[in-house]
């Protein structure tokens, strides 16, 4: 099954609403090609915990991806797969097709060598331990529309040695676009690339927000509850994200907060980035 609410388990379970973990987060980001046949999700997923990316690397908890549409489709995958291939035979895409990656356990998991658990778990981690078979994690939901040409995909990099400025954010039909005009900006040759560049997202998601309030108010207050889906396929990816995070209202006052909801705590992830390599002296 999919998780799309706060589930209670009687352990911890890493995902991006819980409270299990010091740090919470479990990203998946997907796209969907197709040719003649089949159906080809490209994935990528980001976990922010040692031990669960240990014990995926050594076999002792397993990948699977849930794609739901008229039914539930499971897909295990094997360590380092990045995209699934399924004949359209087999599956039915629709506005109503969920994504979710789960993290299962394959034997019998102890927590007591688990430094990654919250201050209320970590007091008595040594008596944690779940059977085989048992959800360890998952992450958030990816809500598939079939109608635009990169349904998940909400930003692009690209580098523009003409710019002139070091970062410019545009807005595309379809994503959020980040312009850098020198590769380095990217910090690629850092850990936690994608991390020391939250701050880029933040202004790209702040000028994203402030064109949907725009496109589809008058008053500039949006009701999300009572607002028809809206047109753009950008504006789209965002109602989808808000809806998803339980935005119930946007204007201009209460964007950062919105940001906030959205966004899985991308300052506080940028903060600890640079304190790990303030310690590791990069």
């Amino acid at each position: 099954m999919i998780y799309r609410k706060d589930a209670n388990f009687p352990y911890p379970v890493l995902s991006n609403t819980s409270h299990s973990y010091a740090v919470n987060f479990f990203d998946l980001d997907v796209n969907v090609s197709e040719n003649a046949d089949d159906y080809h999700f490209d994935f990528s997923y980001e976990i922010d915990s040692e031990f669960m990316i240990e014990k995926l690397d050594r076999r002792k908890a397993q990948l699977i991806l849930i794609i739901q549409s008229k039914d539930n489709k499971f897909y295990k995958l094997e360590p380092g797969q990045r995209t699934v291939k399924i004949h359209k035979s087999r599956i039915s895409l629709n506005k109503r097709t969920s994504i979710q990656l789960h993290i299962q356990a394959m034997e019998d998991i102890n927590f007591a060598d688990n430094n990654d658990l919250s201050e209320f778990y970590i007091q008595f981690r040594e008596e944690l331990k779940v059977p085989k078979f048992s959800l360890l994690g998952y992450s958030n939901v990816i809500i598939f529309d079939g109608s635009i040409t990169k349904p998940f995909e909400l930003f692009e990099k690209k580098v523009d040695e003409n710019l002139k400025s070091d970062i410019k954010v545009e807005l595309g039909q379809e994503t959020i676009i980040i312009h850098y005009k020198s590769p380095e900006f990217q910090f690629n040759h850092l850990p936690k690339s994608n991390v020391l560049n939250n701050p880029y997202i933040y202004a790209g998601l702040s000028k994203a927000l402030q064109a949907f309030i725009i496109n589809n108010s008058k008053d500039g207050d949006v009701d999300l509850e009572s607002m028809d889906e809206p047109d753009g396929s950008l504006d789209l990816k965002l109602y989808n994200l808000m809806k998803t995070k339980k935005v119930t209202e946007l204007n201009m006052d209460n964007i950062d907060e919105v940001i906030y909801m959205i966004s899985d705590r991308i300052i506080e992830r940028y903060t600890a980035a640079l304190g790990g390599l303030v310690t590791d002296g990069s």
